[in-house]
Formats: structure tokens, sequence, C-alpha cells
């Protein structure tokens, strides 16, 4: 799948888990609507009353997550741009999500602002299937980084990854191998090894 299917699959859910850090550095987190979404964009709005608002104006980091009833998750993080021309997304805004009149009615719309994220990075965990399924990608000029684990040349072939993998994700070889796309990052693997041949992915 490609950064659009899962940005479309976060607007389907439409609420997600929206994260920041405050001015103290300490994590703060809240539901927030999905409200439109573009090619490598997502959009959503908030109040310049709240600490979300001056939260994202202080830096913009910011983390997404949100899982549907079949436990698959989309995880996005990037950085959100206050965008200008307020009125004219706030009008597409309401447009598209008609249930923000009743909460906002009339010009007190103008109290929101709107924001955009249009590059970062997303993770697609999918707790249904067996073996589980894990999918990262970027999206926007963000370059793709990789977590996990890795099985270095110092492996001596004993098998004692592949043997307690919880979804047996590791295939014999020389050295073994993780399939990155199956596998939990639990990382037993690696507390297991007698020779510490695995490593966690530089990112």
């Amino acid at each position: 799948m490609e950064a659009q299917d899962y940005l479309r699959f976060l607007r389907q859910i439409k609420t997600a888990a929206f994260a920041t850090v405050d001015e103290r550095g300490l994590p703060q987190v809240r539901m927030i609507d999905v409200m439109l979404i573009a090619p490598d964009k997502l959009y959503f709005c908030t109040a310049r009353g709240k600490a979300f608002y001056r939260q994202l104006m202080a830096n913009g980091q910011i983390a997404v997550t949100s899982m549907n009833e079949h436990f698959q998750m989309v995880r996005l993080s990037g950085k959100a741009v206050h965008l200008r021309e307020q009125k004219k997304w706030l009008h597409r805004i309401f447009e598209e999500n008609p249930s923000m009149n009743r909460i906002y009615p009339g010009n007190s719309r103008y109290i929101l602002e709107p924001f955009c994220i249009q590059e970062g990075q997303i993770s697609f965990f999918d707790l249904s299937t067996e073996p589980i399924m894990r999918e990262s990608l970027s999206f926007g000029k963000k370059r793709r980084t990789d977590n996990g684990f890795i099985i270095t040349d110092s492996c001596i072939g004993c098998g004692a990854c592949k043997v307690n993998c919880p979804q047996q994700c590791v295939k014999k070889g020389t050295p073994y191998k993780i399939q990155s796309c199956h596998c939990l990052h639990c990382g037993l693997c690696a507390e297991l090894c007698p020779v510490q041949a695995i490593k966690r992915k530089e990112v």
C-alpha cells in the first residue's frame, strides 16, 4: 500500500490520538478529528485558546495514531504546518465535516486555526492476521527510516532466535534473517542471542 492509503485509513476512522510535547518537555495527547486528506497531506484544526495550539506553534512536532475495530493501526509522525488563508481552509473543513457547525456555530468557527502535516513517517500494524503484518514508509520529502532488529554476520546459526520468535518471522540462513514485515519489534531474539549478533537498526 502507499502513504495515501494510510492517510485515507486515518480519515475513515476520523478521530485519532494526536500527541505533542509541552513547554516542560512532557508528552501530551488528545483526541482530534482528521478533517481532510489530500495527496500526501493530512489536515486538522484546533482553537487558539488550547494548549494544543500553543504546542503546535512552538515547534510543530506531532505524532498521530488510530486503530480500527479489526486491530489495524496507523501511526504517523511529522511536523504540522500552520496554514495561511484561515477562512478558506475553515470553509473547506466545515463543508467536509458538517457536524462542526453544531460545535462552532456561525462566526465562532474563526477561533479555529487550520494545520497540515505534509511530510512524515507512517507505520502500519495489523494484528488481525497471522503472522502479524507491518509496514513503514515516508511521505512528502521525509526520508524513510526503519526500526526493529537485524541479524549481523556475527550469527553462529544456533537457531535460538528462530525457535523463540513469537511470530516465527526468523528464517534460517547465513546469517539468519528477520522478516521485518512480520516482526513485533519485541527484542526477544536480541536478548536470547548467545553472541549478541542481533542489533537494533540504526535510525
